[in-house]
């Protein structure tokens, strides 16, 4: 079952995510995406998370259950979708970052605009939310209902997940938790945040 699989830490789901096909249902139609490119977070383990200070009005989504969508703006501009993982009451989310449109490319370029190419339509998480129609309406919507949206493993396994570094983060900058599918063109760049906090070096 999808609660099943979503049922675990973010670390855990996130790269089995790759490969999956998740569908974004509007009144204008549906745009789908194989998804390419994740990135995992935890709640008070992790200095990256939003949920890194415990729970607040904005981050209480994902505090669970899991399957719940948590939707946040980025610099004030992008909408970025997360999925709620884990158990109820321990904070876990993984942040959608690149997918391969596969379904009302036509759409997707109206969201994104007309001269973007395929393989940049749904590249970074604020154009893959833009290109599937996401708003902050969608936070905490459901995604196991499977109205709004719709999440398919896919039938046989990608091939093993690449990992690295999360993109852009100030803290825990080194955590390998960003997982993305090897070689494929709508993997987005990574780029390390100039405010990243380097690692303390051990003693010694």
């Amino acid at each position: 079952m999808l609660s099943d699989f979503l049922s675990r830490p973010s670390p855990e789901v996130a790269p089995d995510l790759l490969g999956c096909l998740l569908s974004s249902h509007t009144p204008h139609g549906t745009v789908a995406v194989v998804l390419t490119e994740v990135e995992a977070y935890e709640g008070e383990v992790d200095p990256a998370s939003h949920a890194h200070r415990g729970e607040t009005a904005r981050n209480a989504v994902m505090f669970g259950p899991a399957g719940r969508v948590y939707v946040y703006r980025s610099h004030g501009i992008h909408w970025c979708m997360n999925i709620v993982t884990g158990t109820s009451g321990a904070a876990s989310a993984v942040l959608l970052r690149a997918g391969r449109v596969v379904q009302g490319e036509d759409l997707a370029r109206a969201r994104r605009g007309e001269h973007v190419d395929l393989r940049s339509l749904a590249r970074g998480p604020g154009n893959l939310a833009r290109a599937l129609g996401i708003t902050g309406a969608d936070n905490r919507v459901d995604l196991v209902a499977g109205e709004r949206f719709q999440l398919h493993r896919p039938p046989l396994p990608i091939g093993p997940a690449v990992s690295g570094p999360r993109v852009g983060v100030t803290l825990a900058a080194e955590v390998p938790w960003r997982w993305t599918i090897s070689g494929d063109p709508t993997v987005s760049a990574y780029r390390r945040s100039p405010r990243a906090v380097r690692p303390t070096p051990p003693p010694g």
